[in-house]
This record gives C-alpha cells, structure tokens and sequence, in this order.
C-alpha cells in the first residue's frame, strides 16, 4: 500500500514532494518478478478468472506465454479480447474481479497477480513501437460513425477497423480517451498513458478522429444517419448530478470529477489548489481519487463523507484502505444538509443516517465539518436532451442484445446503457460487441443487395 508525503504544517508541501506524491502507484514489475509470479498460475480448465472477467481474457493463456517468454504473444492475447488492456492493467479493479476468483488465492491466501502481469506484457509491446499487432480485414466499403472518444467509442473504432471498416469517431474534447484521460487519479496513469494508448490502438489504421465535435450543438443524429453505415454512441455520462441543497452554488463546491480533470491536465500540480480541509461526499472509486489526490497536494484534512456504511461503497477495499492509510478519514452515515459560508463554503452540515425497514432516513443527529473545499462525487446522468427520439430505460440509453437503439442502425455501449458496472473493462467490451454486431448487420446488408 503506497504511503504519500502528507503535509504537516502551514506551508503544505514542496512540489518536489507534490511530484513524488503523484509518482505510479503500482510501479510496473521486472522481467524476474514477472516469471516468479507467472510460475504460481496452475492454468485452470475453465479458469474462473476469465468468467470474472468482463472481456474474456484467456487469462491462463497469456500467463503461460508470460512464463514461456512468449511476451509478445502474451500481449497480443490480451490485445485480443481488450485493445484497452493496458489502462485495464493499471486502473480496472482486478480484486474484485479476476483476481479475487483467483483458484491460487484461495489455496495459498494470494491470488497471481493479474493486472501486474498483464501491465508487463503490454507495456512491453507499446513501448517497442513496432507494426501494429492486428491487421484489417478487406476493406468493406462501409462509414461508421462513433460518438465520443472514450474507451467504449476506441474499442468499437478499433474492432470495426479491424473488421474492414472506416470509422470516424467525433469527440466534444480536445483529447481522446473519455475518462481514462480526463477522470482517473493521476498516480495511476502517470507518463501520459492514455494518450500512448490511444496512438497505439489508432496504429491498426481506418480511423480518424473529429474534435469539438458535440452531439446537439455540431452534431446530428439526422447528418450522422444520412452519411454514414452505422452510428455508435459511446458518449458516457456527461452531466454531474446536484445534491440540490442550500449553499451548493457557493465558491469552492464542486464535481470531483472536475477536481481530478484539473489535476490530470496541469503541466505543474503544484499549481493545483486545493483547500485546507477538503470534504469529499460520495462513497465511489472517484470519491476516493479525489480524496488521496486532495492528500497529495497538500491539503491537511480531507474528510470523506458517505450516506451508508463502508460495506455499501461501491469503492473497492483496497481503495477505501488506501484512502485510510494515507489520513482520510471515514464518516459513514451522513447526509449533506447545507453549506455554509459568506461567498465561499466555510463549513459543511450534516445529519446523521440510518436504515429503518430497509429504507434510509435521517436521524436528527446534526454536524457540521470545517469545509473550504467541498467535492462531490455522486455519480452523472446521461445528458438526454441531444439524444432525439432515441428511447431510454432507467436514465440510460435502451438497447437490445445486439446493442442497437430504438432508432435502427444506432447502435450505443459504456456507460451510456445498462450493461453492467460502469467499468473501463465493461466500456470496452461493449464497444467490441456492439462492433461486432454491427459488421455482422452490415454483412448481411451487402449479402441481401448481392443477391
């Protein structure tokens, strides 16, 4: 478990220390580590990892090839199943996934280190810059258009390239990449990976990318439909949801989305400011990036303030120990009231929670935290009003099994439908399905005009 230099006075910190701080969290292992560890694999028969896996890795498959010093095979079969795999490597919660159905976990009380193996074999292929590892199909004459940039439009622009089609993905911001740019902790994707990523996975050819492209504004469903094959919108969540209480419009109340964006995007993080007591209000992974990053900056107390108990946090143990370990400190049960303050928050009020027959309700037992900073972290709607008459179910856009819309030859995937946890690794898998599903639309087409 990384410990970060934590600031002890009113100086805060150096930014030779605020550098330190935002150092890679899970440093990438060596060759002889990478062997030693392979060698515990048992290569299970219908491995559960795999199953737990939302991209169907051959898991087993690739930690042999690790243990043979096939590297670049071992690469080449996790590039496969996820294009993404090496942000998945660094980011994707593998403790409770893969890992924590790990068959050796179970009988020596540690599981193999999956994501650190699967970073070695595909940083190893990224970084020898070489052809790219998968080649196209014969070109099929047919335009694809994706919405968005992020890990679900990249992985449907990579497959259907793959596929034989070119694809142009238009994006609203001025890099690609969606969350794994703009929204993970900066100490886990250090020396701009997202971007390496991208350029690799753009390697294979037949896609282009269109920017200050947004669905609504310069951008219509009807343009898109009448010029292209296909449409796939992988756009995500875009807009945060509001707590919808007193004070929440006052200086130094934010998203804490926003809050690790600005962290992500500063050439010098020291520049960064951030509050003396920061309170954090969510009990998700982004919850806890923006508290540790809070941490990494300096900010003396950073108090992370949840509605249930730790047990319902949707942020994994490991990081919820690693937000404790580093002097965030926990408050479960409470709910925010109202923020205080003359101009700019000054304290945040809170009452007490609790479950009464299954349902949570207030208790009545008022506090107030110190609060100059104040970042929410409760999650993002889909921002419906571009999306025409397309249906939606639950908030979120409807599709069937193949991944289409209510509007036909519109297709969606990530976070922007329901289609499990609203993970890189299931993004990913989306877009290669829905991919998939779409080139066989297409293929059926062109067969049904041939004949």
């Amino acid at each position: 478990m990384k410990h970060f230099k934590l600031s002890t006075g009113d100086s805060g910190l150096s930014s030779c220390e605020i550098t330190a701080n935002f150092a890679d969290i899970h440093p990438p292992i060596s060759a002889a580590q990478a062997e030693i560890e392979a060698s515990r694999c048992i290569y299970c028969y219908d491995a559960p990892c795999v199953n737990a896996c939302p991209t169907r890795i051959d898991i087993p498959k690739f930690i042999h090839q690790i243990r043979s010093g096939n590297i670049e095979g071992a690469s080449q079969t996790i590039l496969s199943s996820n294009i993404i795999g090496g942000t998945c490597a660094r980011a994707c919660p593998t403790e409770v996934l893969c890992e924590e159905v790990c068959v050796v976990h179970h009988t020596e009380g540690a599981p193999i280190k999956i994501g650190e193996l699967q970073r070695h074999a595909v940083d190893l292929l990224l970084a020898k810059d070489g052809a790219h590892p998968f080649q196209r199909a014969p070109l099929s004459g047919c335009n694809l258009a994706v919405i968005g940039a992020g890990p679900a439009g990249l992985s449907f622009a990579h497959r259907s390239a793959m596929l034989g089609h070119d694809v142009v993905v238009f994006e609203a911001r001025a890099k690609p990449g969606g969350l794994n740019e703009y929204g993970l902790a900066a100490y886990k994707m250090t020396d701009d990976f997202a971007q390496r990523e991208v350029e690799f996975l753009l390697g294979i050819g037949g896609i282009s990318i269109e920017h200050g492209k947004v669905l609504g504004d310069n951008l219509s469903f009807d343009d898109l439909s009448h010029n292209y094959d296909a449409v796939f919108i992988g756009a995500g969540l875009a807009s945060a949801h509001s707590l919808g209480i007193e004070g929440e419009g006052l200086a130094g109340v934010g998203d804490a989305l926003d809050f690790i964006e600005s962290i992500r995007m500063a050439p010098e993080k020291s520049n960064v400011p951030v509050g003396d007591d920061v309170v954090v209000i969510g009990g998700g992974n982004t919850a806890i990036d923006a508290a540790v990053q809070a941490k990494c900056l300096g900010a003396r107390n950073v108090t992370l303030v949840y509605r249930r108990g730790p047990d319902a946090m949707s942020a994994t143990g490991w990081e919820q120990d690693l937000a404790a370990s580093n002097g965030v400190v926990m408050r479960h049960w409470a709910s925010p009231q109202t923020f205080l303050g003359e101009g700019a928050v000054e304290r945040a009020v809170f009452d007490g929670t609790c479950l009464n027959d299954g349902k949570l309700t207030q208790t009545g037992e008022v506090f107030e935290l110190p609060a100059d900073m104040v970042l929410k972290a409760i999650g993002q709607t889909l921002n419906s009003g571009a999306l025409g008459e397309l249906r939606l179910d639950g908030g979120k856009i409807a599709v069937d099994e193949q991944y289409q819309t209510s509007i036909p030859g519109v297709y969606a995937g990530g976070d922007c439908i329901k289609s499990g946890e609203d993970l890189t690794v299931q993004a990913v898998e989306d877009g290669k399905q829905a991919a998939i599903a779409v080139d066989l639309m297409l293929r059926q087409k062109m067969s049904g005009v041939a004949e």
